[in-house]
């Protein structure tokens, strides 16, 4: 029997783009153009129906819409209880922590997703200034979780931050996307390093993957978690390494109860849903059963329907 997967990390983009329009993160950036592709909250349904996806977190895709979370927050209210929206909003405005609040007790929102819009700007402002402390604090005593994107050149200075961030809250489930290691490195900083004239630095070899010089300082801090998506598949391909080598690498050094899988839909391109899906069951061949089935449903299910 095939088990059931949990999509933590599902972009959508809608055809309506008369409602919901392009935004830019940020005021100095020009509007977002149109895609040239769409991932409907129905099409997402549909391919979800079809691999054995019950539920899928939507996460905001703030390259298109911004600030502007209107289309997964009405995806969830159209498909409730198979669609979670995770928003991105400004965790430097003030009012912030409020609108979450009140958006998580009134919209169905189930996560929020930190990010910093500037990958060559070596700064910790966006997600330990005064008012994006007050966001943490909304997660905690909301029981809602937090997910963080971070560039891969930031790595070691903000994974001890959060570190500290984790031990101050140690009961608010806390995502890394992409894993968190140099095998999570997207696009989007790939290009801006080519734009710069950065060499790319070779990815560190098994059997560490570069885990002992980023991420293992999580080792004590059960209520982070990690994300295995598109993203290091795609660094994981490129270095001709399987997957399931460093998801029983982690599963050893974290336990498989901390390990979850997004299929990054709507932003990484290269394989379809179907391909994502049997790319995510076969990373887990190195597993028991047991593990095989936390890391694929029952973490994510516990994790972002903890609320009810």
């Amino acid at each position: 029997m095939t088990l059931p997967l949990f999509d933590t990390h599902a972009h959508l983009i809608s055809d309506d783009w008369d409602t919901y329009q392009p935004k830019p993160l940020r005021a100095d950036l020009p509007t977002p153009k149109r895609t040239d592709y769409t991932v409907t909250a129905e099409a997402l349904i549909g391919m979800m129906d079809e691999h054995n996806v019950p539920t899928a977190c939507v996460v905001q895709r703030g390259h298109v819409y911004g600030y502007d979370n209107s289309y997964v927050i009405d995806s969830a209210a159209k498909f409730p209880g198979r669609l979670l929206p995770v928003v991105i909003l400004n965790a430097q405005d003030p009012g912030t922590a409020e609108q979450f609040t009140q958006m998580v007790k009134h919209q169905r929102v189930r996560g929020f997703r930190m990010a910093n819009t500037r990958p060559s700007h070596l700064d910790t402002a966006w997600m330990s200034s005064p008012a994006a402390m007050q966001v943490w604090q909304a997660c905690a005593d909301l029981n809602v979780p937090m997910a963080l994107i971070f560039f891969h050149n930031q790595l070691p200075y903000v994974l001890p931050l959060l570190h500290i961030i984790a031990k101050t809250y140690p009961t608010l489930p806390i995502l890394i996307d992409h894993l968190g290691t140099r095998y999570g490195v997207t696009l989007v900083e790939l290009a801006w390093a080519r734009e710069a004239g950065i060499a790319e630095p070779p990815l560190p070899p098994p059997p560490d993957f570069g885990i002992n010089e980023t991420i293992r300082i999580f080792e004590d801090t059960p209520n982070v978690y990690f994300k295995l998506t598109e993203v290091n598949m795609e660094c994981l391909h490129a270095a001709g390494i399987e997957p399931a080598r460093i998801v029983r690498r982690m599963a050893d050094s974290f336990g498989a109860e901390r390990l979850v899988w997004g299929s990054d839909v709507g932003q990484s391109l290269r394989w379809s849903y179907a391909e994502k899906a049997s790319m995510a069951r076969e990373a887990i061949r190195f597993l028991s059963a047991q593990e095989s089935a936390l890391v694929l449903h029952d973490n994510a299910a516990r994790i972002y329907t903890a609320r009810g």
